[in-house]
């Protein structure tokens, strides 16, 4: 009986995957050659490809242009758990992740007008906040505000979450309502090209819109996660009313 392709391609991805959670194919190492590999699974260099963007697109092994196929080092997972935060597993024995802030001014798109709820090519601010771990870029960020509320001091470095929200709430009005709408998606072709990972692998994109009291939108920001590096958790407490005491 002939396998299918579709079968085919995800019993090697299969193989493939099992050898590299159990250490047989090690984190860093290059992967055998295309043509090695279809002809190692006996099947077509389209198949081989197509087992191979699985792998891919979780995230396992990165392509990398003109050297290979190479099983990627597991990156350090964050956790979004919600008013723009996110929780880092870092023990201490890792280095932090390395941080670079850029700040550029603006005019907003139809899609930032309506975020903010400016009129079209009014001036923002967009500040660019992208970590690495490594050399290998992590997480990304763009945080959107009215160029008369933009920081003009903040540097490189982190946490970059932190040094924002610190000057942005020394300049802004207090804030009495946060948005955030959290969603998977394809990442953008910019996106896939600046975080270095497949335009295949989902992405945790978070959209947090912050007003003060008159109902302005003081900032927006757009945080970029890759789905295998990141976890998004929230937490409802309940509480329930102790029974009145009998007389």
């Amino acid at each position: 009986m002939i396998q299918p392709v579709a079968s085919r391609r995800h019993a090697i991805a299969d193989d493939l995957r099992n050898q590299i959670s159990t250490g047989r194919i090690a984190a860093g190492e290059r992967l055998p050659s295309e043509s090695e590999l279809a002809s190692h699974y006996k099947v077509s260099t389209p198949t081989l490809r197509n087992a191979l963007a699985i792998l891919q697109a979780e995230g396992l092994v990165e392509k990398i242009h003109g050297k290979g196929n190479f099983v990627r080092r597991r990156l350090r997972r964050l956790t979004y758990v919600g008013g723009g935060r996110l929780t880092d597993a870092w023990s201490g024995a890792e280095e932090p992740l390395r941080v670079t802030i850029s700040a550029t001014n603006i005019k907003a798109r139809r899609d930032l007008a309506a975020l903010l709820g400016v009129s079209a090519r009014t001036t923002l601010t967009e500040f660019v906040c992208l970590s690495y771990e490594g050399n290998q870029p992590h997480s990304l960020a763009r945080i959107y505000v009215p160029r008369d509320l933009a920081p003009t001091d903040l540097t490189d470095g982190a946490p970059w979450r932190e040094r924002v929200e610190e000057r942005l709430a020394e300049l802004c009005p207090p804030l009495v309502e946060i948005r955030e709408t959290v969603g998977a998606r394809c990442p953008t072709p910019e996106e896939a090209s600046t975080l270095r990972i497949s335009s295949a692998l989902a992405v945790l994109a978070i959209t947090r819109v912050a007003a003060d009291i008159a109902g302005r939108v003081v900032e927006a920001a757009v945080l970029v996660l890759p789905g295998d590096r990141a976890d998004a958790v929230f937490t409802t407490h309940h509480t329930t009313e102790g029974k009145g005491k009998e007389g």
